[in-house]
């Protein structure tokens, strides 16, 4: 956890347990975090989850890589550093939705294996549920789709050490994920299905 700069500061208790939100909701208050290769698919399933579960009366919310930068990271760029600063803001949003009893779907790169440990980590100390998805698809396969263009932005030197195609930008594929989705191998709607499947036996509705 980062040091606040901050002092004086005292954390207040609400009124309101966090078991007595997640009843009110009908379901326990997770975080499920997609990361893979851009272009793999990560965005597209969490739509279709997200769309999937409020079809079945849930309540979910999605945190999407490009939507956070247009205003919570919008002073972060793609640095080490930087990129590992917005994935610590979002592991603090993510962990105070789910605190808050939402299914919270975040897709994001988030290509450094230690940043997604700390905010799994957050999750874990807190008492919430950490769910890992790896949207596993080869390089080529990303390069193909490009949905984006930035694979070929990348190529043409407009983009500078895109994530997985250089050594300085590596995409560090999780060890122990709870779930691995091959996008290039089976259909959105089977990976959706699988993702509530996983939520479903883990208990969180």
């Amino acid at each position: 956890m980062q040091e606040p700069k901050a002092t004086n500061i005292t954390w207040h208790e609400g009124a309101v347990e966090r078991q007595a939100r997640f009843m009110s909701l009908g379901q326990r208050g997770c975080t499920v975090w997609f990361t893979g290769l851009s272009g793999s698919g990560k965005s597209t399933i969490a739509v279709s989850v997200e769309h999937a579960l409020h079809q079945m009366g849930k309540h979910a919310y999605r945190l999407d890589g490009d939507n956070v930068r247009h205003g919570l990271c919008n002073n972060l760029g793609f640095s080490a550093e930087d990129r590992d600063e917005n994935i610590r803001r979002i592991g603090e949003v993510a962990k105070l939705f789910a605190d808050a009893g939402l299914i919270t779907l975040c897709s994001f790169v988030s290509p450094y294996r230690d940043a997604r440990d700390k905010v799994r980590k957050l999750h874990e100390d807190a008492g919430l549920a950490f769910f890992e998805v790896f949207v596993d698809i080869p390089l080529a396969v990303a390069q193909e789709r490009d949905p984006k263009g930035l694979y070929k932005k990348a190529a043409a030197g407009e983009i500078k050490d895109m994530t997985g195609l250089s050594a300085a930008s590596p995409f560090e594929a999780p060890l122990r994920p709870e779930l691995r989705l091959p996008t290039h191998e089976q259909t959105i709607e089977k990976s959706a299905t699988e993702v509530i499947q996983t939520l479903q036996s883990a208990g969180v509705f």
